[in-house]
């Protein structure tokens, strides 16, 4: 749907009035421009969308192939996907396409969809970044390997990525959901594909694939952030206008799936610990005039907390979580209800609820102050998404499956105009029983059938349109640790430590983090629950606000994130400021509340008792606990957790906050468009005399000495399997050490695609989807931890355990190269410089540097050190903390399958 495809998405539109037209390159020709965003069209076919935005220090080089799960044939289902992770697998002048991400510190990926793939990198602006990213694309383009040796390793790759959603009742839910709400359209199979079309598809078949539909008039390439706009289209002449415009015609697409004729019912039985519940509804595509007011009835209908369903079964008791969403695209899809119950309540209930709900929708039309919540939600959710320009890519990618990208525009513009009639209306059109999927099949002599009609073309839509002029404007911020430091200004409001940094952004956007410290060792024992409790019901109704008040002027503040972390604008941030501080200090603690909280709480535990990632890792955590029963820092088992659940009163929680809640000790950071004096105003009216009555100290952590172990836990019935592992370090964050154990981290497992551990088991081994590992390092106490995870199908669990001792032992025994330690460095300290350009990660940067007497000097000291390091310094440091014999494992899968 139009609406939903532009609130759930990411984009960022601004616009410079001094930025001049570039001059175009010969075959250039410029197309219609809206709010910064500029199209061009090559003599070859591609099109080409500018967006040039100073105020970040990065771009983002998206490129989207109109061509997704719906365009493959019988045997070929998983081919679009499946060919996406080919295209990272290199071209003649671009052999290890990772390695070159992971040495720029690019930030990438690939999606594919029903309609589209698509491809991103950003990463900083400025060097050759972004000429070898439009290289490397457009070489891609037309000649990725798509090679027979590769499609042998990324086939188990992609398969365990299929075994991985085998494990989830919902996805498996959706995919059986799709198959048997649709007769004959590709919508029907799952964008992942079928195990038996993954494990045999050819490489002939593949080959053609991409050579049909990886051509430039069928892409559309974008190139956003700071750049200079008549160079880069000189760049993009160069090297994508150079490729043929190709000679064949694309394929046609003719299935339409025939009107339904009956309600229908399916059920999955399968080992779980939750039952869900899901209606399916055919809608039209997201070009038809009906999407949108379609996309408020969802809305209206799945809103947490003010929406029907959550009011009807939530708050009754009868479920425990609603979901309401479209999946919708090109061609007609489908709208999905459906509730989370939890094992051993009725299902029939909720069912009849929720189909009385959605087909009665028409009978009762949106009230007044519906429709101004969700349009109000859905503005909000499009502003904030309309001020990222890093995301604009992967955002517009959508609405370019559906025709055109202007189509973002034209549906947000007319978001105000859509009315409650036409909502009521247009469910009364598609929410009927004989076009229902969730029962059997029925006969019936008065069919109650959905017609649904011919969607228009872009080009009919956008006729009349006229684009809005954009005022948005912003700073060209400096992310340096020194221009930090000088913007910064460091102050106490109350009894709290403050940084505040004011700087211009678009959107007026602005974050604020806060730190809050209370209690002790002694008087945390017992209370762990009860803490994490009383946070969670702060939110849940005040001594002003229901639940659904609050929520609702949290969305009228622009509120968006957390309590304690959250971003907003300059106009709303004194609201907001004094609206988290209310939260804070005065919850009502309603019961009603406190009982659905606790319902979800039990849901979502027992959700995860037979799930080998949850499962191991618990367990990993409970063999290092060393902290007796009751201490804050214990490990609680399951049961544990369920116990105490329910032994929960709420009178307890109520003496907890009046106890410790106040704000005697912590940090505050302000980074974003703001009044530097209203800030600190509204902080302390707010929190400057409010108190902690409790004794606050710091609760030191230490590890325990454990030998190594090897545990397996059986997990029946589970189609993919989970390796962890960990080592203890005697290892703090300002010891010599620190940074030569961070390189060698990035460069053995946590340096992505390419690192040393899924070299060895994706790219070479093909054993498993994802993997990584980990360095935990505290800043205080000497409690630091070095981990392994990934997952595997059961049968090739034992060799992933194999490859990862392997890997673990070479990097010991033999070492980093020199390539591979000045390749993690680009890629770290790139990723560093990224990270100083969101302010979200500012902000709660300078909380925790804030509690520690440190300023960014240390992370500009930190990243001179990682600068120096040498390759025997970084290897010597690995060998002298990592101690492969200390290593303690959990393997958790079905053992059954893996005989």
């Amino acid at each position: 749907m139009l609406l939903l495809s532009c609130f759930s998405l990411t984009v960022s539109f601004t616009v410079s009035a001094s930025i001049a037209a570039p001059a175009l390159p010969a075959g250039v020709v410029k197309g219609p421009s809206i709010e910064g965003i500029t199209e061009y069209r090559l003599a070859n076919g591609l099109k080409v969308l500018l967006f040039p935005d100073s105020s970040k220090p990065t771009v983002t080089v998206n490129v989207t192939y109109l061509v997704g799960s719906r365009h493959e044939n019988y045997g070929e289902t998983g081919m679009a996907h499946l060919l996406e992770h080919l295209m990272f697998k290199g071209a003649p002048k671009n052999r290890n396409i990772p390695q070159q991400f992971a040495e720029r510190g690019m930030d990438f990926n690939g999606t594919t969809s029903m309609d589209r793939t698509n491809y991103y990198e950003v990463f900083p602006a400025g060097g050759d970044n972004l000429q070898w990213a439009l290289s490397m694309e457009a070489e891609r383009m037309t000649k990725s390997f798509i090679a027979a040796k590769d499609l042998a390793s990324e086939m188990t790759v992609v398969r365990n990525e299929y075994e991985s959603g085998e494990n989830s009742p919902f996805s498996v839910l959706m995919k059986r959901m799709e198959s048997v709400a649709y007769d004959w359209h590709s919508y029907g199979r799952s964008t992942i594909g079928n195990r038996s079309d993954i494990e045999n598809v050819r490489i002939e078949n593949l080959q053609a694939f991409y050579r049909t539909w990886y051509q430039p008039d069928n892409a559309v390439l974008l190139v956003a952030g700071k750049f200079d706009p008549a160079q880069t289209l000189a760049w993009i002449g160069k090297t994508f206008g150079a490729i043929p415009k190709p000679k064949r015609k694309l394929p046609p697409f003719w299935t339409v799936e025939p009107v339904q004729d009956g309600d229908r019912q399916f059920t999955v039985r399968r080992k779980g610990d939750v039952q869900i519940v899901m209606l399916g509804y055919k809608v039209p595509s997201g070009l038809h005039a009906d999407a949108d007011p379609l996309s408020f009835m969802s809305q209206i209908e799945g809103d947490q907390p003010n929406g029907r369903l959550h009011k009807l079964l939530v708050e009754t008791g009868k479920a425990a979580q609603v979901f309401s969403y479209g999946q919708t695209g090109y061609a007609p899809g489908l709208q999905l209800f459906g509730a989370v119950v939890k094992a051993g309540q009725p299902v029939e209930p909720v069912r009849d609820a929720l189909i009385e709900a959605v087909e009665g929708f028409a009978k009762q039309p949106p009230t007044p102050e519906e429709m101004e919540r969700t349009q109000r939600t859905f503005a909000n959710g499009i502003e904030k998404a309309l001020n990222d320009p890093q995301q604009v890519g992967v955002a517009l990618s959508e609405q370019i499956a559906l025709g055109d990208w202007r189509l973002l525009f034209q549906g947000r513009d007319n978001l105000p105009a859509i009315t409650s009639k036409q909502v009521a209306e247009a469910a009364g059109r598609y929410f009927k029983r004989d076009n229902r999927t969730v029962g059997l099949f029925l006969p019936d002599d008065a069919p109650q059938r959905a017609v649904i009609g011919d969607a228009p073309a872009p080009a009919e839509i956008l006729k009349d349109y006229k684009p809005r002029e954009s005022t948005l404007t912003s700073e060209n911020f400096e992310p340096s640790q020194d221009n930090i430091m000088a913007r910064t200004e460091l102050k106490k409001i109350g009894a709290l430590k403050a940084a505040l940094l004011p700087k211009k952004n678009r959107g007026e956007a602005v974050s604020v983090n806060l730190r809050l410290h209370w209690g002790d060792e002694k008087n945390q024992f017992g209370k762990a629950l009860v803490s994490a409790a009383t946070g969670e019901m702060l939110t849940r109704g005040t001594s002003r606000y229901t639940r659904a008040q609050l929520a609702d002027a949290m969305s009228k503040l622009k509120m968006s994130g957390g309590l304690y972390r959250f971003d907003t604008t300059r106009e709303h941030l004194d609201g907001a400021l004094r609206l988290m501080a209310h939260v804070l200090k005065e919850p009502s603690f309603p019961e009603s509340e406190f009982e659905q909280m606790r319902q979800q709480w039990i849901v979502g535990i027992e959700a995860n008792r037979n799930e080998p990632p949850a499962l191991a890792s618990q367990a990993l955590d409970e063999y290092f606990d060393k902290w007796p029963k009751g201490d804050p820092r214990h490990v609680m088992t399951v049961d544990e957790q369920l116990e105490g659940i329910k032994a929960l009163k709420l009178d307890d929680i109520k003496a907890y906050h009046r106890e410790f809640y106040g704000a005697s000790h912590g940090e505050l950071a302000i980074v974003g468009d703001f009044d530097k004096d209203a800030a600190t105003k509204a902080v302390a009216e707010t929190l400057g005399d409010w108190e902690t009555k409790a004794n606050y100290a710091r609760i030191p952590d230490e590890n325990a000495d454990k030998p190594a172990v090897r545990k397996v836990i059986v997990t029946p019935d589970k189609e993919n399997g989970f390796y962890t592992a960990r080592v203890n370090l005697d290892l703090r964050s300002d010891d010599a050490d620190h940074p030569a154990l961070e390189l060698a981290n990035f460069i053995f497992g946590d340096g992505g695609l390419k690192s040393r551990l899924m070299d060895r088991i994706r790219q070479k081994d093909g054993l498993s989807y994802g993997g990584g590992s980990s360095l935990y390092v505290g800043d205080i106490d000497r409690a630091a931890h070095f981990s392994i995870s990934a997952i595997a199908a059961p049968q090739n669990l034992p060799k992933l355990e194999a490859a990862v001792r392997e890997e673990l032992a070479r990097a010991v025994k033999e070492g980093f190269t020199a390539a591979e330690v000045a390749g993690a460095k680009s890629g770290l300290l790139q990723q560093r410089l990224q990270n100083r350009s969101k302010d979200d990660v500012v902000a709660g940067a300078w909380t925790n540097f804030l509690y520690l007497d440190r300023t960014f000097e240390w992370s500009k000291q930190h990243e001179q050190k990682l600068q120096r390091l040498t390759v025997e310094q970084v290897n010597a440091a690995f060998r002298r903390h990592v101690d492969p014999s200390k290593l303690a494992v959990v393997v958790a899968g079905d053992t059954g399958k893996g005989k």
